[in-house]
């Protein structure tokens, strides 16, 4: 125990000096966190960030949403993508700019690993659509999936050797990989996604999904969804 309390020490200052969400997105998440926000509050908030408003206004415009006529309004473009597809498509635009770096990336191959999240974070989407979920709530599922494995990251930037150790454990014995985690270092990845979450204070609902993500038979919240 006094070593996973060194490790989780070690792994929780890395998280504190991670670098926090852009102030825009940070002031997206407050306002869409505000049930009576309104897309002209939202339009407010994106139209100071030029980057942010050129990706809202590229999905808008994407063969995606088949459009007879292009959108160049971006309060039109927030109404119809709807609030939660933007503020998620923030979100995961900050955490792939965050942490996207070859530098946060020690024994996980990044290539891999982001590609393994964006599958999750689609299927995840895809599932909730088929069980017919509230259209307004599919990219929630998205950012979701995407999110599930950031404990990763950590672990892997500051305990490398030991996740080394992890992943050559999962390929000798087949056991999944947040049981090598607690075999070679006695934390998971699960654990440290929740702390992750924590700290850029992403809400209960994106906790309870990384840090139950491999143990839904025991999730005793209200998110079970989603996990």
């Amino acid at each position: 125990m006094e070593d996973k309390d060194k490790r989780l020490a070690i792994i929780q200052t890395y998280i504190n000096k991670m670098p926090s969400l852009p102030i825009t997105v940070a002031k997206i998440l407050e306002v869409c966190n505000n049930p009576k926000t309104s897309p002209v509050d939202l339009n407010q908030v994106i139209s100071l960030d030029p980057v942010l408003m050129g990706r809202v206004m590229k999905l808008i415009n994407s063969a995606y949403y088949s459009l007879n006529n292009q959108i160049t309004s971006l309060v039109r473009a927030i109404i119809m993508l709807g609030i939660n597809t933007v503020k998620n498509l923030a979100l995961s635009t900050a955490v792939l700019g965050q942490l996207g770096k070859k530098s946060n990336f020690q024994a996980l191959n990044i290539d891999g690993f982001w590609l393994h999240s964006l599958c999750v974070g689609v299927t995840a989407k895809l599932i909730a659509a088929r069980r017919k979920r509230d259209t307004k709530s599919l990219e929630e599922y998205f950012v979701s999936g995407l999110l599930h494995d950031i404990g990763k990251i950590p672990l892997n930037n500051k305990l490398p050797t030991e996740y080394v150790e992890g992943l050559a454990l999962t390929d000798r014995e087949h056991v999944p990989l947040y049981l090598a985690e607690e075999r070679t270092m006695e934390v998971n990845h699960c654990e440290v996604g929740r702390l992750i979450v924590k700290n850029w204070n992403l809400g209960p609902q994106m906790s309870d999904t990384i840090f139950f993500h491999h143990f839904l038979d025991s999730y005793p919240g209200t998110h079970r969804d989603y996990c």
